[in-house]
């Protein structure tokens, strides 16, 4: 069982930027995929962005070029650099993990943090 706890969110104005950060209780151990989702009030869960263990960050079309997802090499934190950010990006988002390949439906997921909340202001 892999919990999450995601820190880092807040309040930003457009344009501004923020990191996200998820601590995993364990070592997130190869063949292990983990990522990001957001979920606007009123709106479905929204894949962000996910990696691979050594594979390639993959991204949402509508972040690519201003966000960043990274690990750190214990591979028990998970990091979302958000550069540029978008009123329309005001969202719950939650660090994920799930064994295997990753996915872009959230229901493929099993781990999910309790998510933190980035308000971008116009």
């Amino acid at each position: 069982q892999v919990q999450l706890v995601e820190s880092g969110g807040g309040s930003v104005q457009a344009g501004g930027s923020l990191r996200l950060s998820c601590v995993a209780s364990t070592y997130t151990r190869n063949s292990f995929c983990m990522g990001w989702f957001r979920q606007a009030p009123g709106k479905e869960r929204e894949r962000v962005a996910t990696i691979y263990t050594g594979g390639s960050p993959n991204y949402a079309d509508s972040v690519k070029g201003r966000f960043t997802i990274s690990q750190d090499n214990a591979k028990t934190t998970l990091y979302l650099q958000m550069n540029n950010l978008k009123p329309e990006e005001t969202a719950m988002y939650y660090c994920v993990g799930r064994s295997g390949l990753c996915a872009n439906n959230p229901d493929n997921y099993n781990y999910w943090g309790q998510g933190t909340q980035v308000t971008v202001s116009s």
